[in-house]
């Protein structure tokens, strides 16, 4: 199956993040997180040498190919290109702020045939419009909520979820803060897709944990996402 296929059935999107490990195995936890449900799952090793990330991606890689879901590769386009993850993601300073306008430019620095598909971050409506002109494969839209995976970051709130669901018709994931206890906001905002970090990994049952946001996003259709009235 594609990226692009699955981007399009995609509703849960996991991490697999060295920040919330705790000693944990990412190869164990990425089996807990494909076994739970997850459509997506993310390799995000910030503070990482390239090294590192390699030896991390080269462990978890086997794992979600074995379940058929994809691996996105955060912040190394080159690692993702060369280990043939199907997925990758860039924040606003490592996609314009290092120069690139669009996902073409990417593309031609590398003599391959094949590549990862593209995520961008996005935190506010003319950073996702930019984002959706450079032709990536989705974007995040948040953090919704404020979050200690993103400190210091100031949160993009449910309005711009509510806007996202108005105007943006390519695939994109709310992200940030979201745990079961506000779920249900984020989805009565227009959400559909959705990024969960922490609720799930520091979880005592990873998989169960998946489990139980699967459940919930799958009681709301995919497919009524649009339109969201202002201010609803």
């Amino acid at each position: 199956m594609s990226a692009s296929i699955s981007l399009a059935r995609a509703r849960l999107y996991t991490f697999v993040d060295t920040a919330y490990l705790a000693g944990r195995n990412p190869a164990d936890v990425a089996r807990a997180l494909c076994d739970g449900g997850s459509d997506l799952v993310q390799l995000r090793a910030k503070g990482a040498t390239a090294d590192e990330v390699r030896r991390l991606a080269e462990a978890v890689l086997p794992v979600t190919q074995r379940a058929g879901i994809p691996l996105v590769l955060n912040d190394h386009w080159d690692l993702a290109t060369e280990l043939g993850c199907p997925l990758a993601h860039l924040g606003q300073e490592d996609f314009f702020d290092a120069g690139l306008r669009s996902v073409g430019e990417l593309r031609t620095r590398t003599d391959v045939t094949r590549w990862p598909g593209i995520g961008l971050s996005t935190h506010a409506p003319d950073q996702a419009k930019r984002a959706i002109a450079a032709g990536p494969d989705y974007i995040a839209i948040g953090p919704v909520f404020a979050t200690a995976t993103k400190p210091g970051r100031p949160p993009a709130t449910l309005e711009y979820v509510r806007w996202a669901a108005r105007e943006v018709l390519m695939p994109w994931f709310a992200i940030g803060g979201i745990h079961l206890n506000t779920l249900d906001t984020v989805l009565e905002a227009g959400a559909r897709r959705i990024c969960v970090v922490s609720a799930i990994l520091n979880a005592t049952d990873v998989a169960a944990a998946c489990r139980e946001f699967r459940r919930r996003l799958d009681s709301v259709p995919l497919s009524d996402s649009r339109p969201v009235p202002p201010g609803v």
